[in-house]
Formats: C-alpha cells, sequence, structure tokens
C-alpha cells in the first residue's frame, strides 16, 4: 500500500495509530505529485511522518522519553532545510518536555520552535503557538512563565500577529497581577490599551472584547489598591463598550467588582444588581466563583434590609441546599427575624464558611449594629423607663456599647428620650411629656421676644 501511494505521490494512512480530530487536520495533507525526478524527497518526507507518528504514540503509551527521543530523530531527518515535520516535533517535544517540568530543555527547544513560524502558514502557527500559551499557563512557576511570555512577545514583535500578541501579553499581565508588581502591571496595561484606540485617542468599538478583557483585569487592580476613585472610572468606561462578545467570565469579574464598589459607597441596591448580574455570568461560565458571589449577594441583601427571598429566582434557586451558601441564607433567616442570639451563634458555628472571608467579615460589625438596634428598640417599646444593664443582657453585649447605640437612636431622632448614667436609666419621654416641653419653651419664646421688643420701644422714645 505505501509503495503504490508513493506512486502516485501521496501517503497512505499507516494503522495501528490513532489520531484525534485536530491530528487529522493538522498533520494529513494528500498532494498529488507525478514527478519521478520527487522520488527520493517524498520518501524522506514519508520516512519523517512515520518517525513523527511513532514517537507521538510513544507519547500516547506515556513514554515521554522514546517520544522526545523520536522527535529528535525527525529534526535529524531533515536535509536541506526546516520542514512542516520539524515544527509539529518540536511542538510536541514543548510539551512533552514541559510535562516533565524540564524547563530549561523546553525553553531551548521552544526557541527553536519559533525559528520555524515562517515553514507553516500563519494560520497553523497561530493555532499552534496558542495552543502551547494556553498549556504552559497553567504552570504555578511563575519565574519560568515570566521568561515564557517574554520569549514569545519577543518572537511576535516584528510577526504582526496582533491577536496573539494581545493574548500573550493579558497572560503576562496577569501573572503580574498574581505577583501584584502593580507598576510591571500597569505599563503592559498601558500599552495593551494603546493597541485598542482610534487615532482620535478614543476606545475602538471595534475591539470591544479585547477592551473588556483588559478593563477588567484593570478593574481588578484597582480593587486590589483600593483606589476608588479609578476603578469608579474604569468601570463606567467598560459599561460604554457595547460592541462585544465576551467570555461570561470577563463580564462575572467587571460586575463582581462594580458590586464590591457599590457596597464600599454603601449603595445596596446597586450593588445587589451588579452582584446578581456577576453570578449569572459565572453561573454561565461554570465558574466556581458563583457560590462566592452568591454569598455576597446575600450580604448586600442583609444590609440594604429587603426582606425579599432571592432564592425565588430561577438561577439562584439550585444553590440554596449548597453547605457555604446554606450558612448565609441562615443568617440571613436570623437576621431578617431580629433574633440575634440564633444570629451570633450561627456566626460561631460557621466560621469558616462566612468569618475567613475578608470581604464578609468587613461588613459583619454593620449588620450587627443593625440587628442589635433592631432588638433594642423592641426592647425598650413597652417601657417608658428601663435600666441599661437589662438592655445589654438582651443584647448580649457590654453596657458601653448599649449607650453607645442608644446615644446614635437619640441623635438620629428615632427614640425621644435620655440616658440617666448615674443610675444607668434610659427614661423615656413620653409623647405628652414632650409635647409640654416643648409648648413651654414655645411660650418662653414668645415672651422672650415681647420683652425685646419692649426694651427697644422704650429706648427709641428717650
Amino acid at each position: 500500500l505505501d509503495g503504490l501511494a508513493r506512486f502516485f505521490g501521496f501517503t497512505a494512512p499507516r494503522s495501528g495509530f490513532t489520531m484525534s480530530d485536530d491530528d487529522m487536520m493538522e498533520d494529513e495533507d494528500y498532494e498529488f505529485d507525478y514527478e519521478d525526478s520527487d522520488q527520493d524527497q517524498d520518501d524522506g518526507q514519508v520516512d519523517m511522518e512515520n518517525e513523527y507518528y511513532t514517537a507521538k504514540g510513544h507519547l500516547q503509551d506515556g513514554k515521554l522519553q522514546a517520544a522526545l527521543d523520536g522527535f529528535k530523530k525527525v529534526l535529524e531527518m531533515q536535509t536541506d532545510a526546516r520542514g512542516e515535520w520539524g515544527f509539529k516535533a518540536l511542538k510536541q517535544m514543548v510539551k512533552a518536555l514541559f510535562r516533565q517540568s524540564r524547563y530549561d530543555d523546553m525553553m531551548n527547544s521552544y526557541k527553536e520552535l519559533l525559528e520555524y513560524l515562517h515553514v507553516v502558514t500563519k494560520n497553523q502557527s497561530e493555532k499552534a503557538m496558542t495552543k502551547i500559551v494556553d498549556f504552559v499557563s497553567g504552570s504555578p512557576d511563575m519565574d519560568f512563565l515570566q521568561r515564557f511570555y517574554d520569549t514569545t512577545l519577543s518572537a511576535l514583535k516584528d510577526s504582526q500577529n496582533e491577536r496573539l500578541w494581545f493574548k500573550t501579553n493579558m497572560k503576562l499581565a496577569k501573572l503580574w497581577f498574581d505577583k501584584s508588581e502593580f507598576q510591571r502591571l500597569q505599563k503592559i496595561l498601558r500599552e495593551l490599551h494603546r493597541s485598542c484606540t482610534t487615532d482620535a485617542g478614543h476606545d475602538d468599538q471595534k475591539k470591544g472584547t479585547q477592551l473588556l478583557e483588559l478593563y477588567s483585569l484593570e478593574i481588578q487592580m484597582h480593587t486590589e489598591k483600593k483606589d476608588t476613585k479609578k476603578l469608579r472610572a474604569t468601570y463606567e468606561q467598560a459599561m460604554k463598550v457595547k460592541s462585544a462578545i465576551p467570555h461570561p467570565l470577563i463580564m462575572g469579574v467587571i460586575h463582581e467588582c462594580g458590586g464590591k464598589m457599590h457596597m464600599q459607597e454603601r449603595d445596596w441596591g446597586s450593588a445587589s444588581k451588579c452582584l446578581f448580574d456577576a453570578f449569572k455570568n459565572y453561573d454561565e461560565a461554570g465558574n466556581q466563583k458563583r457560590i462566592q458571589c452568591l454569598k455576597y449577594l446575600i450580604l448586600g441583601k442583609m444590609l440594604s434590609m429587603e426582606d425579599a427571598n432571592i432564592f425565588e429566582a430561577p438561577e439562584v434557586k439550585p444553590y440554596k441546599q449548597d453547605p457555604e451558601i446554606t450558612a448565609m441564607n441562615d443568617l440571613m433567616m436570623a437576621y431578617q427575624r431580629n433574633e440575634i442570639k440564633n444570629f451570633e451563634n450561627i456566626l460561631a458555628k460557621n466560621t469558616k464558611r462566612i468569618m475567613e472571608d475578608p470581604f464578609i467579615r468587613n461588613y459583619i460589625q454593620d449588620l450587627l449594629k443593625n440587628i442589635r438596634t433592631q432588638v433594642l428598640v423592641k426592647t425598650i417599646k413597652p417601657y417608658t423607663r428601663i435600666r441599661i444593664p437589662s438592655i445589654a443582657l438582651e443584647l448580649n453585649i457590654p453596657e458601653p456599647d448599649v449607650e453607645a447605640l442608644l446615644v446614635s437612636l437619640i441623635l438620629d431622632k428615632k427614640i425621644v428620650a435620655r440616658i440617666d448614667q448615674v443610675q444607668h436609666m434610659l427614661i423615656m419621654d413620653t409623647k405628652d411629656d414632650a409635647t409640654n416641653k416643648y409648648e413651654a419653651l414655645d411660650q418662653w419664646r414668645e415672651k422672650l421676644a415681647a420683652l425685646h421688643l419692649s426694651v427697644i420701644n422704650k429706648t427709641a422714645v428717650a
């Protein structure tokens, strides 16, 4: 069969090897050639192909060293110039060496692969490079990743492959973000932003998807740096991008950071809306951050003092029984019912699921103040006077904290009362007492005004 195939100038499929769909598309290229003078060249190509698939078979069987030796042989079989089989062999070597964590050897093979980019079509090179960049980006070794990205960007500098250049730069920017190297990150973001602007200096809406990816990382940086002013400006810019079809994960990040921004501004309504959108985006992307975002949404609903049941929404209902969500839901139910002791017990029992999240922990004191205020108002309502130690016992907090809450309520005019600090007593002013007091003050004001006018008249006559 091989002999017949060679006579007609194409390669016959080899038995005993299974190829993926990608391999079928990338590695098979049937070309008819009837020239006898090319027979030796065809034989060499077939031998390289056979050696390549033999090595690839070793790779699929987990025999990495045998596979590497086979791919090296393919490179050695190249006679005059670099060819497509050498490109494919180097691509597999890079992946195999990476799997073995042989990063120095892998980088040497990768640099050699970059010299083969002109051998194949632009589409083939872009597809192969994109796969390798995605494949290698999973490494936990950040120093190695920095070397890898820098090498890739140097090779792409003159290639005019803008998509791959942008993608690699974004991955390097993400690396600097993870390392909190914000100065280096900002330098890359500025360069990327210039590539997404028009000659007039405005956002190029034709590159909307890239812009949103860029804004997503910039928003995360401002959130991490707690730069609320720049966060708001970047968030508003991102919301103006309309002509884009971004990955839902990108929009999830943008909406989540927007929700946190509104939370810091104590705009609970806007925060809840953004966090709900973020939850839906993460859910669509199948990302586990949907659970964390749902917890933030419950937190926002509690702080807004809304009684609405968020689990009535069809998108949220499937997660009601999730262990992480159950704790937050129980906390919300106790909060809405003003069951302060139950609320505190739930916090104590679910420290890991609730209190270990720094964002939630920042707002726990607000929740405690709200629920204690509600219980305090309910406790003192039947009384004209009540001892402060009794209130402290009911709220399970020290007396000074009770006095601070009472002062806040009095100043906000939510209760009409005064504190007797000698007797440790809260004395409520009844409606009649308060009315009589203000009427007496009003009469006193009128008499003073009349006396003032009389003195002025007598002075004028004199």
